[in-house]
């Protein structure tokens, strides 16, 4: 039986195919949901995503590390998806999370200098449970 806390092949084919968005969903200090797109990229056995500080989802990663996103492929109607609950880690701030979004912005077709200057944050998301949908191969 597959280990249900790592990406397996089909998965992470899947999951860097191009133009690829994951939904995100933190939860807010009232418990209430909130919900972003963002641009992410496979990193060791996790993923990672970036934000301007200031945002409500990296303050919510940061007082309640639970995460859920699910990552939708957008040629097959959203019969076909991943999702991923995991817990999220703050990776870099700084120059470091400027150049992971300057990263993420070559893979999405971004102009990575529009980045520089920002306050940034990179967040690792390490999956607790990856559930798939569909037919990935």
């Amino acid at each position: 039986m597959p280990d249900p806390t790592t990406f397996s092949p089909s998965v992470r084919r899947f999951l860097t195919a191009p133009l690829r968005f994951a939904v995100i969903a933190t939860s807010g200090a009232d418990g209430t949901p909130h919900q972003a797109v963002v641009w992410y990229a496979l990193v060791d056995e996790g993923m990672l995503i970036n934000s301007l500080v200031g945002r409500r989802w990296p303050a919510d990663l940061q007082r309640d590390p639970r995460i859920a996103l699910t990552v939708v492929d957008p040629d097959i109607e959203a019969e076909r998806y991943v999702a991923v609950q995991a817990e999220a880690v703050v990776a870099a701030t700084g120059d470091r999370a400027v150049r992971d979004i300057q990263d993420l912005a070559r893979r999405y077709g971004s102009d990575p200098t529009s980045f520089e200057g920002l306050e940034r944050i990179s967040f690792h998301l390490a999956p607790r449970s990856v559930t798939v949908h569909g037919e990935l191969d």
